[in-house]
């Protein structure tokens, strides 16, 4: 589908569709929006749409009171409406929103996108072969061509996370997702180097690799960047995105239900590229560097073990509770790589990392551990831009005791409580005085129950708006 945001009325003779507010009058078919009113056909509330099919084929979606409209319902009704036109097999539309507000048409333009997205490759039959193919947003003439850009590329990087996400094991697997990162980059614009299982070992990255050993499909460490800030060499927002493409949870083999959408345990991975697609795509004056440990986990001969004390790239020792709690053992060498060796001075890592997360916050909000107020004041204002929100826990040293080990320096599982903020910590243990945020996205980066018009099965993207919005927040603009 293409949409285009048109500053003028583009005349033609296609089906159009007119945002309507229930205290305002309409500014185009104000006649016939004041009989549908006077008839009590429809009323403008937020979410109704009325179909009309005459001389011409409108349609009028509801915007409720014009003071109240957000760019979470602007999302909302923009995926309704486009799901309305794949109903009456409708290619082509006019979209008719005189609105002042950026974070409004972006989220719309949002809405569009995701509401017409499906996955269904693999279908060979009962497969929707019927395609929107263009969508022409009219907007107010004061809003900025650059701002319609954004929200294009922001929606377009969301779709790439969830594709990434919701491609099966055996499609999408360390080096097939390497390989799809360098196309990435090549098609937006950021450099991408790849590192094999030997260049893996010589950086004495023994945590990662005890993980990635269990598999046939070798692990690939792969490296993203963006320096879109010349004169700032030495400032670096440094993104690290759990990568595993497959967990069966080793040795603590997860029960069957639990291992069939273990495909999304690389959620974090399909974040941060999607985010890196935007950051570069939109030319941010910013220096990212984003990095994701690649790999599965898997049982074989050569799996790691219960019981097992490992090395890491940080030095530290690891005593191993639970092979399922793996995300934590390739990010912290992921983590420490990306501070150590690529010098970036703040730190982002990004995973679906604990069930734990699901039973404190649900699927709506993304738990954030950080050593760093003002870094995660920074994230807040990214998420409230990006509509994605987040939830800041506690980090204190009672909790960081739970992960002390009698026989190693650290254990990877704190207990039976607490689970989401000891995970947390265990990566913090390896970012030393560096400015850190983890988000835990295990709850909202995969839905099995979409709850939003906008939301599908499977893979939702979160996180790719909220990271590029940090980028941009800590942009270093003159």
């Amino acid at each position: 589908m293409d949409i285009k945001v048109l500053q003028n009325i583009k005349e033609e003779n296609i089906p159009k569709i007119i945002g309507v507010y229930c205290d305002t009058d309409s500014e185009i078919y104000t006649e016939k929006v004041n009989v549908l009113k006077e008839k009590k056909r429809f009323n403008g509330k937020f979410g109704e749409i009325y179909h009309v099919d005459n001389e011409e084929e409108l349609f009028f979606i509801g915007l409720g009171e014009k003071e109240k409209i957000t760019s979470e319902k602007g999302r909302e009704i923009s995926a309704k409406i486009v799901k309305e036109l794949a109903k009456y097999k409708i290619e082509k539309a006019n979209y008719y929103v005189f609105c002042k507000c950026n974070k409004i048409v972006r989220a719309m333009i949002d809405g569009l996108y995701l509401g017409n997205y499906k996955f269904d490759k693999y279908k060979t039959s009962d497969k929707e072969e019927f395609i929107i193919q263009e969508i022409n947003l009219v907007i107010d003439k004061d809003l900025e061509e650059w701002i319609s850009n954004e929200g294009i590329s922001l929606a377009k990087s969301t779709i790439i996370a969830r594709n990434l996400v919701n491609e099966p094991a055996n499609v999408i697997y360390p080096e097939s997702l390497a390989n799809r990162v360098k196309e990435l980059g090549e098609e937006h614009g950021f450099e991408v180097e790849v590192l094999g299982e030997k260049e893996i070992k010589e950086l004495g990255m023994e945590s990662y690799m005890s993980v990635a050993r269990g598999s046939d499909n070798p692990p690939r460490f792969i490296i993203m960047r963006y320096m879109g800030d010349e004169d700032n060499k030495d400032d670096i927002l440094g993104l690290v995105g759990k990568g595993l493409t497959y967990d069966s949870g080793g040795y603590s083999i997860k029960p069957t239900p639990g291992m069939v959408s273990m495909k999304s345990d690389m959620g974090g991975a399909a974040a941060v590229i999607g985010a890196m697609c935007s950051i570069a795509h939109m030319k941010l004056k910013r220096n990212v560097i984003t990095v994701v440990a690649a790999c599965e986990n898997m049982i074989s001969g050569n799996a790691y073990k219960p019981g097992d004390i490992i090395n890491s790239m940080g030095g530290k020792t690891i005593e191993i509770l639970n092979t399922d709690a793996e995300g934590r053992l390739t990010l912290i060498d992921a983590v420490y790589y990306i501070i150590n060796k690529e010098k970036a001075t703040k730190v982002v890592d990004i995973a679906t990392l604990t069930g734990a997360v699901l039973v404190a916050l649900g699927t709506t909000r993304t738990a954030v551990v950080s050593n760093n107020d003002d870094f995660y004041t920074s994230l807040e204002k990214a998420s409230d831009k990006a509509d994605e929100k987040v939830w800041r826990l506690p980090g204190d040293e009672d909790y960081k005791k739970l992960i002390k080990s009698d026989i190693a320096d650290i254990k990877n599982l704190g207990g039976k409580y607490a689970g989401s903020i000891t995970a947390g910590l265990f990566i913090g243990e390896f970012v030393g005085d560096t400015p850190w945020l983890h988000m835990d996205i295990a709850g909202t980066g995969w839905t099995d129950a979409p709850k939003k018009a906008y939301d599908h099965k499977g893979g939702t993207g979160v996180a790719v708006k909220t990271l590029y919005y940090l980028a941009k927040e800590e942009e270093n603009v003159e």
